[in-house]
């Protein structure tokens, strides 16, 4: 499904251009468990409604930006940077 993210940099473009990076998430300290670190890696909340996300603009400025985007409607809320 396509629609249209707007990178704080370039502006509004197509999402073809761009690479999704996933859901923001919290890196666990250099001494945490194992569990914590496989959690880190490996399990998502993958929530139905707003979530935050990591999002690249490869075909533009390149540059790593965060999304807040709605993942039932594919609605992007607001765009800024890290």
């Amino acid at each position: 499904m396509a629609f249209l993210l707007d990178c704080p940099n370039c502006g509004e473009r197509n999402v073809h251009e761009f690479r999704f990076g996933g859901e923001v998430t919290s890196r666990p300290s250099p001494s945490g468990t194992a569990e914590e670190w496989t959690n880190y890696f490996y399990n998502r909340r993958n929530v139905a409604g707003v979530q935050r996300e990591w999002w690249n603009h490869r075909y533009g400025c390149r540059k790593w930006f965060f999304a807040l985007r709605d993942t039932v409607s594919n609605q992007v809320q607001e765009t800024f940077w890290p």
